[in-house]
């Protein structure tokens, strides 16, 4: 028998999470498969592109991520020419990073399949339901 909704598990919602997501990832991953690189690439990209200057303890802490597996993925788009890294001015040992106008167009990229499916998805959605979209996504958030 297959597992059917409770009063406290909605498989149906946990199924269409599943769903958009592999959808909305599916774009961006084919363009990045062309470079060889991956979602954690996208992530790095998105937020350097979102926070020009972060520092990579900035970057760290967003992604909650360990400095060893942001190392590797953070080399390979600094080595392509997507992110610049550049001592702080106060502390050298302090990296900022920005994106370079490669990263720019790369992360424009990426992010427009994606605003396509938002789009297409808020079609005809009033400004509150977008408002509650936002609300619940945010909600799902480990914060």
């Amino acid at each position: 028998m297959p597992m059917e909704n409770t009063g406290i598990i909605d498989f149906d919602i946990i199924e269409l999470l599943f769903f958009s997501y592999r959808d909305f990832v599916s774009d961006p991953d084919a363009i990045l498969a062309k470079s060889g690189f991956g979602r954690a690439h996208h992530r790095v990209v998105h937020f350097v592109n979102r926070n020009p200057g972060m520092t990579v303890a900035d970057l760290l802490d967003t992604l909650k991520i360990t400095k060893q597996s942001l190392a590797r993925v953070l080399k390979q788009l600094i080595d392509s020419g997507y992110i610049r890294q550049i001592a702080g001015p106060e502390d050298r040992r302090q990296r900022k990073l920005y994106p370079t106008e490669a990263g720019r167009e790369l992360a424009f990229a990426l992010a427009e399949p994606q605003s396509r499916r938002i789009e297409k998805a808020f079609d005809g959605a009033s400004a509150e339901m977008r408002d509650g979209v936002k609300a619940f996504l945010r909600g799902m958030r480990n914060t």
